[in-house]
């Protein structure tokens, strides 16, 4: 089954709802903004990317800006950052078994899709 982490009020997000949808295969959403990962699901989603917290932030968000951006950060704080600020995470994921993608842009959703 297919898991997405969608922010319904971005557009990209939805895009990629809509791409998923499309699929025909079976799937769940998970509005990570209500319901926010734990640190272990965060590093699940990270293992299947195969990145880096760092490479999940969404680095033009404001609140990184101000209270990040530019400081010595560890995996941990970067983590507990996203806990904190779940806007600060790249959307949507799209995870198919042990693999997942971020589906910016939307046609990548097509990688984990032909799995």
């Amino acid at each position: 089954m297919i898991k997405i982490y969608h922010n319904p009020r971005c557009k990209k997000s939805r895009d990629g709802l809509g791409v998923v949808e499309n699929s025909g295969e079976e799937f769940e959403v998970v509005k990570y903004l209500e319901n926010v990962p734990t640190k272990e699901e965060l590093r699940q989603i990270l293992g299947c990317l195969a990145i880096t917290p760092e490479m999940l932030v969404r680095k033009n968000e404001s609140i990184w800006k101000e209270k990040y951006k530019g400081k010595l950060l560890s995996d941990e704080d970067i983590l507990d950052a996203m806990i904190a600020y779940p806007k600060l995470i790249e959307r949507p994921i799209i995870i198919k078994g042990d693999q997942a993608v971020i589906g910016r842009p939307t046609e990548r959703i097509q990688e984990i899709l032909k799995k």
